[in-house]
């Protein structure tokens, strides 16, 4: 059983952390509930009171709650602090390091991991500036519950409402009960395709789905790793606990990428980026004529060797994983392609086999690095995922735990 302290912030989603809350203790842990003065606006303090058995925290300036300095005291005997809903003034509050409120306070004091689970109108979350603090944050290690899409609040429909109680419980459980081997490091996953514009209607795309790499960023977080994952457009729902980065295009992919790779410790670039995309877009749909269309097309930014020539690479920072989607000469090509890169891995699949590349559950790979080559049977993404993350952390350094090969 874990000590959990959930903060309750002031967003129409405070009244589901009361299932949060008896979510968490149907699994056996011991939750203190700290709440904002707008949170207490809401739902009331009695609600979490009869159900913890315990008082709620709500001000730091209550008589006696200095006696034992208890922002201090409840930051120390805390195993996760789990924020829900966690709205924008919170995530400020937190991202820029300000102690005026009893949570923020405990957010600065405790030492323990930090999920947060926000919840806001969709155009706020979108904002460059809440985008700004959420990827500080996740740099600082701090994991997210990403919110759903759906009916909001305030009539809108998109994304920004809070997780499903359900989806919250178990990825505070999970990150209370796995193995925490990345904890304290943090690494950025791409995935899925890239799409290059040819008017407002038609585009140049590829079969990717997203899978590797959402498996990729799913089993790092669920090693205690700060994810950040860059996502070209797919359907799947992200992985729990991850901070996502939407982008389109190869030129969006690279500029999201190199914002952040300064923030993390290790580069997984697992998308299908476009190696070509068109020179000009046309501002109206072009109208279908007799005759052919030729579409000129110019070379994007190699990400991955853009990341290769870093000065800190020198130092072999961060650590960089590849992947090289072939069907022909596989491992020459791979091989080829981490040497003139100048990375640590090349994952190298053939994408021509049956039950192996774009749009299945399944992959056939074989790792490539200077010391050697291992090729890995017909096995799940997840399960591709499993090894690859095995071996990222040992190119990051990380002790080896008992029961893994």
């Amino acid at each position: 059983m874990a000590r959990i302290t959930v903060g309750v912030s002031g967003g129409i989603g405070a009244y589901k952390a009361v299932e949060v809350v008896r979510g968490l203790q149907k699994k056996g842990h011991d939750v203190t509930v700290v709440m904002t003065n707008s949170a207490r606006r809401f739902v009331g303090e009695l609600t979490f009171e009869a159900i913890t058995k315990r008082r709620v925290v709500s001000s730091q300036w209550a008589p006696g709650l200095n006696a034992d300095i208890e922002h201090i005291a409840l930051a120390t005997a805390s195993d996760l602090l789990l924020v829900v809903p966690a709205t924008a003034n919170t995530i400020a509050r937190f991202a820029q390091g300000l102690a005026d409120d009893f949570l923020s306070s405990l957010y600065l004091a405790t030492t323990a991991p930090v999920l947060l689970a926000p919840a806001m109108n969709t155009h706020m979350l979108e904002h460059p500036a809440v985008a700004a603090n959420l990827a500080s944050l996740a740099a600082r290690g701090v994991r997210f519950v990403q919110p759903g899409e759906g009916y909001l609040a305030c009539g809108w429909v998109g994304k920004g409402r809070l997780a499903e109680p359900e989806e919250i419980v178990e990825t505070a459980h999970a990150q209370l009960t796995g193995t925490a081997s990345l904890a304290g490091r943090s690494v950025l996953v791409t995935a899925g395709p890239t799409f290059e514009d040819l008017d407002p209607v038609r585009f140049i795309g590829n079969r990717s789905s997203g899978r590797m790499g959402y498996a990729v960023a799913a089993e790092a977080a669920r090693r205690g790793a700060a994810v950040i994952l860059v996502t070209g457009p797919t359907h799947l729902d992200p992985p729990a606990g991850v901070s996502v980065v939407r982008v389109r295009s190869a030129a969006d992919m690279h500029a999201a990428v190199m914002a952040h790779v300064a923030d993390v410790q290790a580069v997984v670039m697992a998308a299908a980026v476009a190696d070509y995309t068109p020179e000009s877009v046309a501002a109206q749909k072009v109208a279908k004529a007799d005759g052919g269309w030729t579409v000129p097309l110019t070379r994007t930014v190699d990400i991955l060797a853009a990341l290769g020539r870093l000065p800190s690479r020198a130092e072999g920072r961060p650590v960089l994983i590849g992947f090289a989607a072939e069907t022909h000469d596989v491992l020459d090509h791979a091989e080829a392609k981490r040497a003139r890169k100048g990375v640590d891995l090349i994952v190298a699949n053939d994408v021509a086999q049956p039950g192996a590349g774009f749009e299945v559950d399944t992959n056939v790979v074989t790792f490539l690095e200077a010391r050697g080559r291992e090729t890995l049977p017909l096995m799940t993404k997840a399960d591709v995922a499993v090894r690859l993350v095995d071996r990222l952390e040992r190119l990051l350094g990380v002790p080896p735990v008992a029961g893994r090969p």
